[in-house]
């Protein structure tokens, strides 16, 4: 089957609108995906961010110096610290955390003992020790609440603590003290009224038989129920004797 020339050029002109349509939105999808060229806002975040990094570096090599420097200073001061004679110790001006840690670091490697006292870590500070004069636990105590080392008072406080100790080693091999007489009270006063006064207001308790002071067998009963009754019958014909009697001589009785 043949076209004309007329129809094949009509179709081309009523598919070229189409075409562009497509290939417009392929571009439009392909500028889309790409990158935006930076605004100028994101220009001066990333200018300011490169300053800031280059100061902090700046910072970092002037600690870094600062440290080397406070090292080399450290390392000559403990030096001069083991050539003097006749110092045992040496305390230190007060520093930061980093500082003590650099001069503790300088005496381990010098072969020193150092520690740090002070409560508040703006006032704390570092003591060095020779090795030949390590500090005891009561020289670091003493450090620790704020007090001046007095090697003479430690050893006197030593002493007595040894005497202490002794005394009780003693008391324990003793034993315990045997149970002695009970004490008299008048001991207690005898400071006060003298030893005769004392003796005189003492009084010996002896029992008063008429407040109940009896034996059990005194109060027991050794009477039969047949004498018991006898007695009552006889205590009976008594008061009725002694009745009559005393109703015969009253005021109205005979005369004798």
């Amino acid at each position: 089957m043949t076209h004309d020339v007329g129809d094949v050029s009509l179709a081309r002109r009523h598919a070229s609108p189409r075409r562009k349509m497509a290939e417009l939105d392929l571009l439009g999808s392909i500028l889309s995906s790409m990158e935006r060229p930076p605004a100028a806002a994101d220009g001066e975040t990333r200018r300011r961010a490169r300053e800031q990094a280059a100061r902090m570096k700046k910072l970092q090599e002037q600690e870094k110096r600062q440290k080397v420097e406070f090292r080399k200073r450290m390392e000559q001061e403990v030096s001069q610290f083991i050539q003097a004679t006749g110092e045992p110790r040496r305390r230190f001006q007060p520093m930061n955390k980093i500082e003590r840690s650099i001069l503790h670091d300088v005496a381990e490697v010098a072969g020193l003992t150092s520690f740090s006292f002070g409560d508040d870590e703006d006032s704390r500070y570092v003591m060095v020790f020779k090795k030949e004069f390590a500090p005891s636990d009561e020289e670091l105590e003493a450090y620790r609440r704020g007090e001046e080392w007095d090697p003479a008072r430690a050893e006197e406080r030593r002493r007595l603590r040894e005497l202490a100790a002794q005394q009780e080693e003693a008391e324990l091999e003793r034993g315990p003290a045997p149970p002695g007489p009970p004490n008299d009270y008048k001991d207690k006063y005898r400071h006060l009224i003298g030893s005769d006064a004392a003796k005189a207001a003492a009084r010996t308790m002896e029992a008063n038989k008429a407040y109940g002071c009896v034996p059990v067998a005194n109060k027991r009963d050794t009477r039969s129920i047949e004498e018991a009754m006898n007695e009552i019958r006889a205590k009976k014909r008594l008061r009725q004797a002694e009745d009559e009697g005393g109703a015969g001589g009253g005021p109205g009785g005979p005369c004798a």
